[in-house]
């Protein structure tokens, strides 16, 4: 009998939402996730740290490391450690981030509108509705309150895949992407809602000085993209110091810093060029820096970061208390635990019924349901907007942050459950994704 053509069930899967991916993007996404797994460990270990600094004898030590200043005051840039770590480590999270959308809008799972309209619109429903829960809860709040609104919109992907791991889920691939590409997306909204919303004193002379250097680095990036690919000195020796340049005047504009990280990497080239080969020849540049930073990224620029800022001194059962009892946090634990599956469910479903599509016949409803439970899961981007909306170390920073911790264990308990309770169904899933009965190298399931 000869085997089954492949046109038809192609032709169908078009209708399907959550199909797979190819399997380089199958490779690709879980290369990513396993360095972001070791990510997730290290990051929960900084913020177990520093909770214990903040609440023991230790707590001078941490609280005046956390606040010593170092830099260079003429420049604006005599700033404590914790600052640095927010304003200057997180720009190395946020470039990468720059890296990994424009990589999925060029040649990823957003180049095409039909695999793109899910994860965006659950990005978007999974930002708006929890900031809304926030408002409805704070509307009659005291002075400054809503400042938190958008507290409770991000998802930490290397949180989220670290729960993965703990809980030993087999979650499909597709599932997998469609987490790693949401929270891609859900970093671009929260870097766009930072700028917009949490800019103070906008310096433009500053602004329209920063483009020379973003122009010159994007020039030499794409004009001499394999040199600076097969040659590691030349990035740091060359392009390291132009993007230091790029984020010390976005710094002094009165944008955060943070941007300055997302524009130099949306300002490295995707694809190879015609002369260095086309896109065949290889992977292109941005591909080839996210490999090397990504581990400082996550390894090493983002737990410092939650160890400087998730170091809360909570005070006891009643410190405790006080703290989840205040409408920002309830806001916040309420957003994150209920705002973001409602809000991705709602954008996801409301897909499916605009564009007559249908969920891939190896998963159900309930599946999105234990990811969008998942990415209830905030931590890094939402503690930077906590600090910027309320600022460091103030009393209402303290309660969001409790607040952030506290919802996103019980967004990543409840997702615990959900997800634990499909596994035997998730080893079928996994076992068929990784069977090759022609040994091509390419499991069966992948082939089109």
């Amino acid at each position: 009998m000869n085997p089954p053509s492949q046109s038809a069930p192609a032709a169908e899967s078009k209708g399907r939402i959550f199909r797979r991916s190819s399997y380089l993007e199958y490779l690709h996404v879980a290369q990513i996730l396993r360095k972001e797994t070791v990510g997730g460990a290290l990051l929960l270990a900084a913020t177990v740290v520093a909770l214990v600094l903040a609440n023991t004898p230790a707590a001078d030590f941490y609280f005046s490391l956390r606040d010593f200043e170092v830099g260079f005051e003429p420049w604006h840039l005599k700033l404590s450690l914790g600052a640095w770590a927010a304003d200057g480590l997180l720009a190395v999270f946020f470039f990468i981030a720059g890296l990994e959308l424009k990589r999925e809008f060029v040649a990823g799972d957003l180049r095409t509108f039909s695999r793109a309209v899910v994860p965006v619109a659950a990005a978007v429903g999974g930002v708006v509705t929890p900031a809304l829960f926030f408002v409805a809860i704070n509307i009659g709040g005291g002075p400054g309150a809503l400042r938190g609104w958008a507290v409770p919109t991000a998802t930490d992907i290397a949180f989220a895949v670290a729960v993965l791991a703990v809980i030993g889920s087999h979650l499909p691939s597709a599932l997998r992407i469609f987490l790693l590409t949401l929270a891609v997306v859900d970093d671009l909204l929260a870097i766009g809602i930072i700028a917009f919303f949490y800019s103070n004193d906008i310096q433009p002379m500053m602004l329209l000085l920063a483009v020379v250097p973003l122009a010159l680095f994007a020039y030499l990036t794409h004009t001499h993209s394999n040199f600076f690919g097969t040659r590691t000195w030349a990035g740091w020796v060359i392009l390291l110091p132009i993007g230091l340049l790029v984020w010390g005047l976005v710094h002094g504009s009165g944008i955060h810093a943070t941007v300055a990280g997302v524009l130099l990497g949306f300002a490295v080239p995707v694809l190879r060029s015609r002369k260095g080969g086309g896109p065949d020849a290889g992977p292109g540049l941005a591909q080839t820096l996210e490999h090397r930073i990504r581990p400082v990224s996550a390894g090493f620029a983002v737990p410092v970061f939650a160890f400087f800022s998730a170091g809360v001194s909570i005070g006891g059962t009643a410190g405790l208390t006080k703290a989840l009892t205040d409408p920002i946090a309830v806001g916040i634990v309420v957003a994150l635990v209920a705002g973001k599956p409602v809000g991705i469910l709602f954008a996801t479903w409301l897909v499916t019924r605009t564009t007559r599509g249908t969920l891939d016949p190896d998963l159900a409803w309930v599946d999105v349901l234990g990811v969008a439970m998942l990415a209830g899961v905030g931590f890094t981007v939402s503690l930077l907007i906590s600090e910027l909306g309320f600022g460091h170390g103030t009393v209402l920073d303290d309660h969001a942050k409790v607040a952030i911790l506290t919802g996103s264990l019980l967004a990543a308990l409840l997702a615990t459950v959900v997800l634990r309770a499909r596994n035997r169904h998730y080893r079928l899933v996994e076992a068929k994704e990784r069977l090759d009965e022609d040994r091509d190298g390419i499991p069966d399931v992948f082939v089109d």
